[in-house]
């Protein structure tokens, strides 16, 4: 055929001379209409094309057998088609740019199904997936795993519905088994972690819609796996109950051995005595119930409780809620939309701050950066100025007090300002938090629970601007202090006048662990106890709450003590009292029990506890063995800076006195330092007072990692606390009660820590 004749026509058939063969319609040179292409190696596309580029509608069709019909752009798959791979799977929906992008449904080769969201090639958004065994998920995915809200049904008939991480159950949730009973509680990576309860088939419990109501969604309407919602509030469940305790059980403190022999037919003679027990008060068999706690998948606690539903309680007025609303009439005004204002304009503040510092070329701060001139004052008007951008809140004024000695306390710490900012200002927003204590402030914490911001009374700031600048020194003469980081102090005052302050820290919990108890230590005793009604999974304990003692290495020890007794100097010489030993513990369940485990992805849960083996061939070790301590490799941990690390790298005796890392064996490989990521077993200490009761606990030792900071550094033993502790001291005895000298409350406190982490003999 004559070549220049085929180009002119919109007709034509070329060979190639690699072998490749075009035959239909073409433009000039160029492919373009309907056209037939074959490559040299078999693979043959038959369809639509627009100037040279397959565009359109067609089919392709691989030398493996893979064939794909639908949607072209571009030379790229993309819109809506139908792949068959070579191993049979098939997949039909959205593509973009060669990649699954949008809704599709996926047969794989097993059979399995998934239809719902993709992103990227994988699934990520709402699906559903069926396997062929008869399980199926319907829920929430991210990059190929099942991630967020869902609810995954087994062929057995068991349901869980809740949240997932990584292909986990991983947050709050509720497990239903095929015989109708039923277990609410916390999973972390796979594992019961945390406290739940357990309502056996046949029982009456809370309602299950009302529970799926209580979980969050975002703006896109998706389920979201947010911090109200991770975790689940079992004094809410245990609300309904009430705690029996006619039923008693003895622990032995002889042995693990016979403690765990207890626990294997405790639940069904405790269900046995309840229900005699029952008859005879008038009580029905199916009010029986089991708060529970688990330590990464093993049972260490249980209790029983009978439920005790009375729709009465509907009725009556909210009066807890009245009593927390009266006592935060401080800031009662921040809430909802103005809530809202609040964090927004405090994001735009710092944003401004930083952005305006940074730049600025570092240089050592003087004696003027921390006086009363030491002010940034900006208006944020909505509409924007020349010097602030326009915003969705409400007008305000923003004062930064200090920004150069905060800048350079920043750095200090280690802590990148693009990173601090993107933290704090981020898309994700703030979350409000509740305060654990009776100072009245709100907490917000950033989406990366990095900061924590607390609103500050007026005098708290003025002891804060006054103790500045030996704070500065101290925490620069001392890296591993364990005092609260400050980052930032800050002041919003909004249209109406009013003026509301803030301090960013460093959040102390800020880690991949899940820290399962906290504890705010002053060393006082006069009310320093929590109303177990009021005790929730994260609830922060006070000093009589604290039934354990903490053995640590000899070294770390010495290194946590030498630097207590820094700071308590440090904050005694500025008269400061109040402050307390915020102790976050994260434990390790024990090691001799890690044959019962549950698998991460284990079919069904093991709820009765008498369905596990519990058969001990071997003595158990106490204390146990769950956490190692190996010689400091910097490749082999991060040693990025936190939030709130501290310093150099701890020694230990136990490693021939060299830096040490921890290994957490399943889990991470994490950097020990002062406060942070250190190891500790602690000692379950009996109380004889306590022995009759309805709860089991199962070990005396457990191997724990260790959080800890000096917090609440801002109240000044002035006249006001004078007078106080006049007036407490003719009623209670004055070493019990919190506010004292600040000499006798610094030596008071130092020796309770002393009990609390006591010296090896």
């Amino acid at each position: 055929m004559d070549t220049s004749s085929s180009i002119l026509s919109s007709l034509g058939e070329r060979e190639f001379s690699n072998g490749d063969f075009y035959s239909g319609e073409v433009k000039g040179l160029l492919p373009h209409g309907k056209g037939k292409y074959s490559w040299s190696d078999g693979t043959v596309y038959d369809g639509d094309w627009d100037q040279g580029k397959i565009s359109g509608k067609g089919k392709l069709l691989w030398s493996s057998g893979a064939k794909y019909e639908g949607d072209f752009s571009g030379g790229y798959l993309h819109g809506i088609g139908t792949m068959t791979s070579t191993d049979e799977s098939v997949y039909s929906g959205a593509w973009r740019m060669n990649v699954r992008h949008g809704l599709g449904r996926k047969e794989y080769c097993n059979s399995d199904l998934y239809d719902g969201s993709w992103k990227e090639g994988s699934q990520e958004g709402r699906g559903s997936y069926s396997w062929t065994n008869g399980n199926r998920y319907i829920g929430n995915w991210k990059k190929g795993r099942m991630c967020g809200r869902g609810v995954m049904r087994w062929a057995n008939g068991d349901l869980f519905d809740g949240f997932w991480l990584n292909g986990s159950r991983h947050g709050s949730g509720v497990y239903k088994f095929a015989d109708g009973s039923l277990y609410f509680g916390t999973w972390s990576r796979g594992l019961k972690d945390g406290k739940g309860i357990f309502y056996p088939a046949g029982s009456k419990h809370p309602s299950l819609k009302k529970w799926c109501r209580s979980l969050e969604y975002d703006d896109t309407g998706k389920f979201v796996l947010s911090r109200s919602s991770s975790s689940m509030d079992v004094d809410e469940l245990r609300s309904l109950s009430n705690v029996t305790r006619s039923l008693s059980t003895k622990t032995s403190a002889s042995g693990t051995s016979g403690r765990m022999s207890d626990l294997r037919d405790f639940t069904s003679k405790s269900a046995r005595s309840l229900g005699s027990a029952g008859q005879s008060e008038g009580q029905d068999k199916n009010r029986i119930a089991y708060e529970r706690e688990y330590m990464q998948g093993v049972l260490i606690k249980e209790s029983v409780i009978t439920s005790s539903f009375d729709r009465s309680l509907k009725m009556r007025p909210p009066s807890t809620l009245t009593k927390q609303v009266s006592a935060r009439t401080f800031l009662t005004f921040l809430t909802g939309e103005h809530n809202y204002h609040l964090m927004l304009n405090l994001q735009l503040g710092i944003r401004y701050t930083v952005g305006k510092i940074t730049p600025v070329p570092r240089r050592d701060v003087r004696g003027s950066d921390f006086g009363k001139k030491a002010r940034t004052v900006m208006f944020f008007p909505r509409d924007g100025s020349n010097f602030t951008p326009p915003h969705k809140s409400i007008d305000f004024s923003w004062k930064d007090y200090c920004p150069m000695v905060f800048r350079n306390l920043r750095e200090m710490f280690k802590l990148d300002a693009a990173e601090y900012m993107m933290s704090i200002c981020g898309d994700d927003g703030l979350t409000e938090i509740c305060s654990p204590g009776k100072s009245g402030s709100i907490f917000y914490l950033s989406h990366d629970d990095r900061f924590v911001i607390k609103t500050l009374k007026q005098s708290e700031l003025k002891v804060l601007l006054k103790m500045l600048p030996r704070y500065y020194k101290h925490v620069g003469d001392h890296e591993n202090t364990l005092i609260t980081k400050f980052f930032g102090v800050h002041r919003i005052t909004l249209k109406w006048g009013k003026k509301v302050r803030f301090v960013v820290m460093g959040n102390m919990f800020c880690t991949e662990l899940k820290i399962h108890r906290r504890y705010d230590l002053k060393g006082s005793s006069h009310g320093r106890f929590t109303e177990k009604i009021k005790i929730q999974e994260k609830t922060t304990l006070k000093d009589l709450d604290l039934a354990y003692e903490f053995h640590m290495d000899k070294l770390l020890r010495e290194a946590l003590f030498k630097q207590i007794y820094l700071d308590c100097a440090f904050l005694e010489s500025l008269q400061i009292i109040d402050y307390s030993l915020l102790l976050g513990l994260h434990f390790r369940a024990p090691g001799q029990l890690n044959d019962i485990l549950e698998p991460p992805n284990a079919i069904s849960d093991q709820e009765s506890v008498s369905s596990v083996d519990f058969g001990v061939t071997q003595e158990l070790s106490i204390p146990p063995k769950g956490l190692l301590l190996v010689t400091h490799e910097p490749n082999s941990v991060s040693t990025a800076p936190g939030p709130h690390i501290r310093g150099s790298t701890l020694r230990a005796f136990s490693v021939g006195e060299q830096e040490v890392d921890l290994i957490l064996p399943g889990t991470a490989r994490l950097r020990v330092q002062l406060g942070v990521n250190m190891p500790a077993q602690a000692h379950h200490k009996l109380d004889e007072d306590k022995e009759e009761s309805a709860t089991i606990e199962l070990f005396e030792v457990y191997d724990v990692v260790v959080y800890m900071g000096i917090i609440d550094i801002l109240q000044e033993y002035n006249t006001k606390k004078k007078v106080e502790h006049k007036c407490k001291s003719l009623q209670y005895d004055p070493m019990t009660i919190s506010v004292t000298e600040p000499t006798i409350y610094s030596k008071r406190f130092v020796n309770f820590l002393h009990k609390v982490f006591p010296e090896e003999m």
